[in-house]
């Protein structure tokens, strides 16, 4: 299915609209099942969207991630305020969904967690190179000859390496039923 965007002369939204039903009724995945639906879900999207508080204040950032070994990693500029705040209160969370043209086809995953920078090292060449696997066109930012060194990307561009490590996740997916949200590990 394609997502076509809603123009301003398109037909208003049926809210009343009623959800098509599961594929088989009788059927809820649970354990490990909803597990894998959730753990496909990170690896299939692009997009997760950080969010931080401080003095009461929140604020949310996406930031392009992968997700290798039930972590999510991604670029961010040390002094930007959705690092700056996570670190402080050692806290964050994050939401990853898939696009959806109907609400019965909203599928994500809510997560709390920590973010921590990630230094140089094993972990960081292995989830740059899986980086560089998802996304391709940004080996371009290490040049024709460059190697994939950490630090000098760091210095270049001014952003770092981190992981956002989920402490709570909850798999939620209208296409099982309407509000269906449940616990999981990834």
């Amino acid at each position: 299915m394609v997502f076509q965007p809603r123009t301003m002369n398109a037909e208003p939204l049926n809210l009343g609209e009623t959800m098509s039903p599961p594929q088989d009724p009788k059927h809820t995945p649970a354990g490990q099942e909803l597990s894998e639906l959730a753990g496909r879900l990170a690896a299939e999207q692009t997009t997760m969207t950080l969010a931080t508080a401080s003095k009461d204040v929140a604020w949310a950032a996406p930031v392009y991630y992968v997700f290798y070994k039930s972590t999510f990693y991604f670029l961010s500029d040390p002094k930007s305020r959705h690092i700056q705040e996570a670190l402080q209160s050692g806290q964050s969370s994050s939401a990853i969904h898939a696009a959806a043209s109907t609400w019965h086809e909203i599928k994500g995953l809510q997560m709390t967690g920590t973010i921590e920078p990630v230094e140089g090292g094993l972990e960081a060449l292995q989830a740059l190179k899986e980086y560089l696997k998802k996304y391709p066109f940004t080996r371009e930012f290490f040049g024709k000859t460059a190697s994939l060194d950490l630090s000098s990307f760091t210095e270049r561009f001014g952003v770092r390496l981190y992981r956002f490590i989920p402490a709570m996740v909850y798999y939620l997916d209208n296409q099982i039923r309407f509000a269906f949200r449940e616990a999981v590990k990834l």
